[in-house]
C-alpha cells in the first residue's frame, strides 16, 4: 500500500492489523477501496482498505486530526491537541488553557504552526509553535455564550486568512490574522430552509475553484458556495431513498471532484460515504463513527493533492 511516506509505510507495519466484521467498508458494489484516518467518538486512528484497524490511539473521542506527510498523526481532543511520531512517542502537546474551555481544531500550518481553535469566554484562533508557545492569537466573533457551539474546523487559508465556521452564527467567517472579518457566508438562507431547520455549519473547506464546501450539520446538508455566498451545489437526503446524513461534520472534496461526507449522528449503517458530481454514491463505510477524517489511499495509490482537506 503506497502512503505518504516511507515513515508512514513503517508506522502502519509496526502495528498489529486486526480486521473486524464491524469495520467492513461496502465494497460488493463498487471497486473503490480506501485507507483513511478517523477522528471519532469511539475509535480514533487509521482503517485500511480492507477495514482493518491499522493504527489505534491510546484515547477516543477525538475531534479533528490528520495523518502528516512525514507519517506522524496529529490529533486534536476537547482538551489537548497531540502528534504521535511512527514509534506512537507524544512529541507535541497542547492543552486548552481553562477547564471550560474546548478545543476543536488541528491542523499542521506550512510554516511548521499547528493551528488550534479554542472555545470558551474569550474563543480564539491560535497558531502554536512545536515548542507549544502560542505566535499567533486570533479573537473570534461566535455570536454566543455557547462555549460547545461557538466553532468548529478552522482552516488556513493561502493568503494567510482564517475560514471559521461559527454554528450557532450560521456563518462562516473569514478571518484577517489581525481578527478582522473580511467576509462572511451566511448558511440560514431561505432555500436552504432557513434557520428552522438548523443549518449549523461545521467543517468549511476552501476550494480550488474559489468556492467553500460547507457541512451544514442538524441541516443535512453539505452546500457548495462560490465567493458572493450564492448556492452553486447541494446534497441532501432529498437526493436519497436511504437517508444517507445523519449529522453531517467532516467533509473532503477529492481530486476526481467526488465528495466524502461523514454522517457523525448515525447510530447504525453508513457512517462514511462518497458521492460523485451527479450525486451517486460510490462508497460508503459502515464501520467506526467519524467526527472528521481524511482519506489517505484509493485502491492503493496515495491521494492525490494536499493531504489537507
Amino acid at each position: 500500500m503506497k502512503l505518504f511516506s516511507l515513515q508512514l509505510c513503517i508506522l502502519l507495519l509496526s502495528f498489529q492489523i486486526v480486521p473486524t466484521a464491524m469495520q467492513a467498508q461496502n465494497i460488493g458494489k463498487t471497486a473503490i477501496r480506501h485507507s483513511f484516518f478517523i477522528a471519532g467518538p469511539k475509535f480514533t486512528g487509521i482503517i485500511g482498505e480492507n477495514g482493518e484497524e491499522i493504527w489505534k490511539a491510546d484515547k477516543a473521542g477525538a475531534r479533528d486530526g490528520y495523518v502528516l506527510p512525514n507519517g506522524n498523526i496529529l490529533i486534536c481532543w476537547g482538551d489537548e491537541v497531540r502528534e504521535y511520531d511512527v514509534d506512537k512517542k507524544v512529541i507535541f502537546n497542547f492543552k486548552k488553557s481553562a477547564t471550560e474551555n474546548e478545543l476543536g481544531t488541528a491542523v499542521r500550518l506550512k510554516n511548521g504552526n499547528t493551528l488550534i481553535t479554542e472555545s470558551g469566554k474569550a474563543p480564539r484562533l491560535l497558531e502554536v509553535d512545536q515548542s507549544g508557545e502560542i505566535k499567533i492569537s486570533v479573537p473570534l466573533l461566535p455570536e454566543t455564550d455557547n462555549i460547545h457551539m461557538q466553532t468548529r474546523m478552522a482552516r488556513k487559508l493561502p493568503t494567510g486568512n482564517y475560514l471559521v465556521p461559527h454554528l450557532l452564527a450560521f456563518s462562516v467567517k473569514e478571518y484577517t490574522p489581525a481578527g478582522k472579518i473580511v467576509n462572511t457566508i451566511k448558511t440560514d438562507l431561505a432555500e436552504l430552509g432557513g434557520r428552522a431547520v438548523e443549518n449549523w455549519p461545521f467543517t468549511a473547506i476552501r476550494l480550488q475553484n474559489g468556492n467553500t464546501l460547507v457541512t451544514l450539520t442538524h441541516g443535512n446538508k453539505v452546500v457548495e458556495f462560490n465567493p458572493q455566498g450564492n448556492i452553486v451545489w447541494k446534497i441532501s437526503n432529498d437526493d436519497f431513498e436511504e437517508k444517507p446524513f445523519k449529522d453531517p461534520c467532516g467533509a473532503q472534496r477529492l481530486a476526481n471532484g467526488h465528495t466524502v461526507i461523514a454522517s457523525y449522528g448515525a447510530s447504525d449503517g453508513i457512517r462514511l460515504f462518497e458521492v460523485d458530481k451527479n450525486k451517486k454514491i460510490v462508497w460508503t463505510y459502515n464501520g467506526y463513527g467519524a467526527h472528521e477524517f481524511q482519506i489517505l489511499t484509493t485502491n492503493g495509490e496515495k491521494l492525490k493533492g494536499s493531504p489537507l482537506k
